[in-house]
């Protein structure tokens, strides 16, 4: 296929970066996602002069939750918690997917030229075939949706209607951004060269949290420890936080025994929160054999020494949604500058457009 990399008119200068961040809104934010994706992303951008857009994904949490209430409410969290994080919707193009009708559209133009071969081939779309063919009597495609099948070109869609140049990703996602990449460069060749092949950033440095249970920290293990706590009016998020961290695993040994740090969800999880030198502290704290209570404690003060002043801001937004959908709105209407002129081009491209000019 081809490999063309020309960009449109309106995408940026190559040796500047357009950045762009999905967020799928299904349930609570919880450390390992502060710590894998939005303490990261705001970092990254705070001293840049590149071009970010943040945007909530609630079409592709649809895919896989058909609760409402759910959706609805995960939203109006994770807008809260990025914002409350420190992102500047001033600073950057923060909006809702589903405010954006041109990327549902773009997804269907981008999906009459995707081969189903492509699609075929994606990691999610094969690991729900293989679940169905290890049972007897099933159909491989049992339970399968066209939206898991179709999720990539989703995906493009967002990628592709803002020309974003930069898309950071954990290493999983890596293949839709390749997917992408093929869609763009198919539709350029078949069409005219309208989109920026994109490429994916992997940040390796960035820790993949242990769980409470010695597992991957992940909401499908129920494992997490969320990031300003449930809702709750009878127990504070900052207790909610410190009752979730003092039930890490940890194994027999006892106080005065010492213990390895490298085999310690708590450390692990403090590494992510300390500097060099409290890491280091810490870790002769764990050779003259720290008790695991005293350990957890010492875990939980780092922590909330850091997400504390977030809490303020985050009760204040969840207590104010209208707030939240003037900040969303603002950031679509921003959006939909790039959008609507992008589809348009798309539109003229494969043929649909005015027959004629009407006075």
């Amino acid at each position: 296929m081809s490999t063309q990399t020309d960009a449109v008119t309106d995408a940026p200068k190559r040796e500047s970066k357009r950045i762009l961040t999905g967020i799928k809104p299904t349930g609570i934010p919880h450390l390992g996602n502060y710590v894998g994706a939005i303490r990261p992303a705001i970092q990254s951008i705070q001293d840049s002069d590149d071009e970010a857009f943040f945007f909530l994904a609630d079409y592709h949490g649809i895919i896989g939750c058909y609760d409402p209430a759910v959706i609805h409410e995960s939203t109006k969290i994770i807008a809260a918690t990025w914002i409350a994080c420190g992102l500047d919707p001033e600073r950057v193009t923060f909006y809702r997917q589903s405010d954006v009708p041109e990327i549902p559209e773009l997804a269907w133009i981008l999906n009459c030229s995707c081969a189903k071969g492509l699609m075929n081939r994606a990691h999610a779309y094969k690991a729900a075939v293989d679940i169905n063919t290890e049972k007897a009597d099933v159909d491989p495609d049992q339970g399968i949706n066209m939206g898991l099948f179709g999720y990539p070109v989703l995906m493009a869609a967002d990628i592709l209607m803002f020309n974003a140049t930069h898309v950071p990703v954990g290493r999983d996602q890596v293949q839709h951004i390749e997917m992408a990449r093929d869609i763009a460069g198919t539709f350029n060749h078949r069409y005219k060269t309208l989109f920026t092949l994109p490429s994916a950033v992997v940040d390796e440095d960035i820790p993949l949290l242990t769980g409470l249970d010695g597992r991957k920290m992940s909401k499908s293990y129920s494992n997490t420890i969320p990031l300003f706590g449930e809702p709750n009016p009878q127990v504070s998020p900052e207790k909610q936080m410190h009752k979730a961290i003092m039930k890490i695993v940890t194994n027999s040994q006892l106080p005065a025994e010492p213990k390895d740090p490298d085999d310690s969800a708590i450390f692990e999880i403090y590494k992510a929160f300390a500097t060099p030198t409290e890491i280091a502290d810490m870790r002769a704290q764990f050779a003259a054999g720290i008790g695991w209570g005293d350990a957890k404690q010492a875990l939980f003060d780092k922590i909330n020494s850091e997400i504390a002043p977030f809490r303020a801001r985050y009760e204040e937004l969840m207590a104010n949604p209208k707030e939240l959908e003037e900040i969303l709105q603002m950031g679509a209407e921003k959006a939909r500058r790039h959008s609507r002129k992008q589809l348009d081009k798309t539109r003229r491209a494969i043929g649909i457009r005015p027959l004629a000019k009407l006075k």
